[in-house]
């Protein structure tokens, strides 16, 4: 009988309940000893009130159950990440309830397709805008600090020798502008990556970071060979975005960076020990977004907190096949 009522659609139910504690009323005034007067006296208001009661209760008891399902879907909705895909509705409840949360995973699988196509799209056509940036910056900018520099060097042998420390000087700066358009090209377009794989990258990243932060680095990357590209290049540009919130933000005297195997999941690790994060970084930092929405892309799972001892850690599971 429980199991026919559950079964019920809603509207049904509702009407059910409704119809039952009427029916009580109904047969306690034909059966009880009960008559009203007019105008009313006390005593009978007394009576008349507490049946009132008495029927708000008992619907209140029976019309309950009907309803909780659909508080528990609406409270689930509620707490829907859109940058958390996979999260469903339970499909629980009477028909109708469970139609409402099988319709609404409907929709998130449908939106989730079609914001991870987008994400692909933009991702990819940023990662190409990055390339031919890159490509300019080495091909072009590059090559006037060389020029730069061979014109000194030229003019250095015929110039007086009172300006030999202004033409060093102009060389030592024709120079770092040179490093820094590698650098700034280098971490556009992660050339490491494409010719070395996703280790050699990532061991060249963390380097560059100790060189360029003076923060001690520890890092333990173990060989993989079961990621695509793709995957490969949204754990680096993750690992990348850390370190670089650590090195404006963190303000730590050490960093931990690893790439390791877990169970059905690739692990990359990046700990800091310095001030943790901010309050409303999670929602107002761009850097973070980004980071959640090249999870998404791939369907790994990223988590950033507060790390034991302090600092912050960002873990990025990708789920691969054993």
């Amino acid at each position: 009988m429980a199991a026919r009522v559950a079964s019920m659609p809603l509207f049904w139910r509702v009407f059910a309940t409704n119809a039952v504690v009427l029916a009580l009323a109904t047969a306690i005034l034909i059966l009880a000893p009960v008559t009203v007067s007019v105008p009313v006296a006390l005593t009978e208001l007394l009576v008349l009130l507490a049946g009132l009661a008495a029927m708000l209760g008992l619907s209140l008891v029976l019309l309950r159950p009907a309803f909780r399902p659909l508080s528990t879907v609406t409270a689930t909705m509620r707490r829907l990440d859109p940058l958390r895909p996979g999260q469903r509705v339970p499909v629980v409840g009477e028909p109708d309830v469970a139609a409402l949360a099988q319709a609404f995973n409907d929709m998130l699988e449908r939106l989730e397709h079609e914001r991870r196509e987008s994400a692909r799209q933009a991702l990819t056509v940023q990662e190409g805008e990055r390339a031919r940036i890159a490509r300019e910056l080495h091909d072009e900018v590059g090559q006037v600090f060389t020029a730069i520099m061979l014109q000194i060097e030229g003019i250095a042998g015929d110039a007086p020798a009172e300006l030999a420390d202004e033409l060093d000087e102009l060389r030592e700066t024709a120079r770092t502008g040179a490093t820094d358009v590698r650098r700034i090209a280098a971490r556009l377009r992660p050339e490491a990556l494409e010719d070395l794989g996703l280790r050699s990258a990532l061991s060249a990243l963390a380097t560059a970071f100790g060189e360029q932060t003076r923060i001690p680095t520890d890092r333990a990357f173990e060989p993989l060979e079961e990621l695509d590209h793709e995957q490969e290049l949204v754990l680096y540009r993750v690992a990348q975005e850390a370190l670089t919130n650590v090195a404006r933000h963190a303000r730590a005297g050490h960093v931990e960076v690893s790439l390791r195997r877990g169970e059905g999941a690739v692990v990359l690790r990046v700990r800091d020990d310095g001030r943790g994060l901010p309050p409303g970084a999670m929602a107002s930092s761009s850097g973070i977004r980004g980071m959640r929405e090249r999870a998404m892309l791939i369907g790994a799972d990223l988590e950033i907190g507060d790390a034991d001892g302090g600092g912050t850690e960002v873990v990025l599971r990708v789920p691969v096949a054993p």
